[in-house]
């Protein structure tokens, strides 16, 4: 039994799908209001859904690949557990389109085309247009998190008003400036990996004296923009959060810049798992005092 939900867990990624269905409730948080907490909870399972099934097919379709990668190696289609067929693909369609139809029927057609539209992202644009074709795959592919909190906030739009506010615009812009240096930190840790599987991920194709600044501007952009949301309706509970976090992250990333290492790259992924986690436990205190009060 703990293999299957292991080898589940894994095919369908559900670790980075977390992280998306998390997105969606901020989302969902910072939209109208206009979602009981049954249908916010269904529309976020509805995400959750859509990104598995998202994943799933990124790791069919890169399972030659993952053979070549120590990270990767032992996922179920790459190391055989799961034999390739027809199947797959079909399973992993009728997971999307369910969970597409899960969305509509609690929220209606526009954050349901979101949800589509962050899947196919990650699914079609990302893991068959770009992952091996240019080196800012993931900066593209990053709008699949950007689309989930959309969608959030379009599902609680409050009758009447924009389908999606300026608070979760900011939020997800900011979320499209944070996904490439949290990749990017992964591949200086695990360059080996990516050259050896062909992916031409930052830095792989250059040196520290590109990726570093790159990296660091990235985090400074997206620091800034965390706090943008403080001037649009967020309060100062999310304030303290987005400020710690940020700076944090910002000085890693600053670090990482003036003296490039594996060791400083790994403090980053750390500091963007952090900061994408303090920002979201800051919305959700700070839309919970505002409901209480």
């Amino acid at each position: 039994m703990k293999t299957v939900v292991d080898t589940t867990i894994n095919i369908l990624k559900l670790r980075i799908g977390s992280f998306i269905a998390l997105a969606a409730l901020v989302g969902i948080l910072t939209g109208g209001g206009a979602l009981s907490p049954v249908k916010a909870l269904v529309f976020t399972l509805a995400v959750l859904g859509a990104s598995g099934a998202a994943g799933a097919f990124n790791q069919y379709f890169e399972r030659k690949t993952d053979r070549l990668m120590a990270r990767t190696v032992m996922r179920p289609f790459a190391s055989g557990r799961l034999k390739e067929g027809w199947i797959w693909p079909m399973t992993f369609t009728m997971l999307l389109v369910a969970s597409i139809v899960m969305a509509w029927s609690v929220s209606g057609w526009l954050p349901a085309l979101l949800v589509f539209l962050g899947a196919f992202t990650y699914g079609v644009v990302y893991t068959v247009m770009l992952k091996r074709r240019t080196v800012w795959n993931v900066v593209i592919g990053g709008a699949a998190g950007s689309f989930a909190l959309l969608a959030g906030a379009a599902a609680s739009a409050a009758p009447g008003a924009p389908a999606i506010g300026p608070v979760p615009w900011a939020l997800a812009l900011m979320l499209f400036f944070w996904t490439p240096p949290h990749f990017w930190a992964l591949a200086v840790v695990r360059v080996e990996d990516y050259r050896r599987a062909g992916v031409p991920m930052l830095p792989v194709e250059y040196g520290p004296e590109v990726w570093g600044p790159v990296i660091f501007l990235h985090i400074a952009t997206l620091t800034a923009l965390s706090i943008l949301p403080l001037g649009l309706g967020l309060g100062v509970i999310y304030g303290v959060f987005a400020i710690g976090a940020g700076g944090w992250f910002t000085w890693t990333g600053w670090q990482l810049m003036a003296q490039p290492s594996k060791e400083g790259a790994r403090r980053v992924f750390h500091a963007s798992l952090i900061h994408f986690a303090a920002l979201s436990l800051g919305v959700i205190l700070d839309r919970a005092v505002a409901w209480l009060f």
